[in-house]
């Protein structure tokens, strides 16, 4: 797949996931509509008491799905918010700042930044540094032309200039690839069903359903039971869920970072003995969390948990194994 190709591919995954997140809202609208609230597209009959004492049949009003209204324009709010602020909202979590060319550390970053700038032939993105000791950089934003790329103390540190221009390269290749549209707008959306699932389920069972699957007969009481099951599920499960799919567009992505960040550097080299240092430091990124984890070049959590085998692993690893990242880059490197 070529550069334009993935971009292509990344763009269209991004709108992909801004569909299903709001589809996801509806859902849990509809479903505090139905199980929670008054709402009932088949009016029911009411059963009253007249002047003489007699019953009579009322046919119940239909009200409108104000749930279901509320969390579409939520969700579109929320997708929007993303777009918009997402990449703030990821410098905001790590604390991040710009970097300033007074430090002699920070002015060779801003340095490289702009080198590889050039070598990419993509917009300046600005330079925010992490106050966190541990070895960690990410890209975030929406565009080549709203990008930003930070990277910790630590890595500024601990790194020597060679090693630094192939991790700048390596966040320039997400920025050019628009990985970062796609990382960044799942981060954000991530956080946003975290904090819905825990709403609902919270007033799910601090609240009791009004439906009386009885009134629908045996046949819709079993259906709508089983859909009250798949709802529930769906609240229960959705941040589990959210971060495993995060997790899996990380991995895809990083193989294609290196080896970009290669070709722009013409030095394989520089990228390995990086990688070598970031693989020592198995220190957490602590400021880091989870929710970004996805966006960084190594797994914040630190104690080499990427280096792990086996489905379980794999399936929630945010990065592919660093030893086999850096077996790809030897390769690449082969008679230099």
């Amino acid at each position: 797949m070529n550069i334009y190709e993935q971009q292509t591919k990344n763009k269209r995954f991004t709108l992909i996931i801004m569909i299903v997140f709001v589809a996801f809202f509806l859902f849990l609208g509809i479903g505090f509509d139905f199980f929670y609230g008054s709402f009932n597209p088949k009016p029911e009959p009411v059963f009253v008491e007249n002047y003489a004492g007699y019953y009579e049949t009322e046919i119940k009003k239909q009200s409108a799905p104000y749930f279901t209204i509320i969390a579409f324009l939520v969700g579109c709010f929320m997708v929007g918010n993303s777009a918009i602020n997402g990449s703030k909202m990821v410098l905001k979590s790590t604390m991040a700042r710009r970097a300033v060319s007074l430090d002699p550390k920070e002015k060779q970053f801003l340095n490289v930044v702009s080198e590889m700038s050039t070598a990419s032939g993509l917009p300046k993105p600005e330079a925010y540094i992490v106050p966190d000791t541990d070895l960690n950089a990410f890209a975030t934003g929406f565009s080549p032309e709203k990008s930003y790329i930070a990277v910790t103390q630590g890595l500024l540190a601990e790194l020597n200039r060679e090693e630094l221009q192939a991790v700048v390269a390596h966040e320039m290749s997400h920025i050019r690839n628009y990985d970062i549209r796609l990382m960044t707008i799942v981060a954000a959306l991530m956080g946003a069903i975290a904090l819905l699932s825990d709403f609902t389920s919270r007033r799910m069972f601090r609240g009791r359903s009004s439906r009386k699957s009885s009134s629908s007969g045996k046949g819709g009481g079993a259906v709508m039971l089983v859909i009250f099951v798949i709802w529930i599920i769906a609240i229960i499960f959705a941040p589990v869920l959210s971060r495993i799919l995060a997790m899996s567009i990380s991995r895809k992505r990083e193989y294609l970072a290196d080896a970009s960040a290669a070709e722009l550097t013409r030095n394989p080299k520089g990228l390995i003995s990086a990688l070598e240092k970031i693989r020592n430091a198995v220190m957490p990124t602590k400021i880091i969390n989870n929710g970004v984890a996805h966006m960084c070049i190594t797994d914040p959590r630190g104690s080499l948990i990427e280096e792990k085998m086996g489905f379980t692993a794999d399936l929630f690893a945010s990065h592919p194994p660093m030893v086999k990242r850096i077996l790809a880059l030897k390769a690449m490197s082969y008679g230099q």
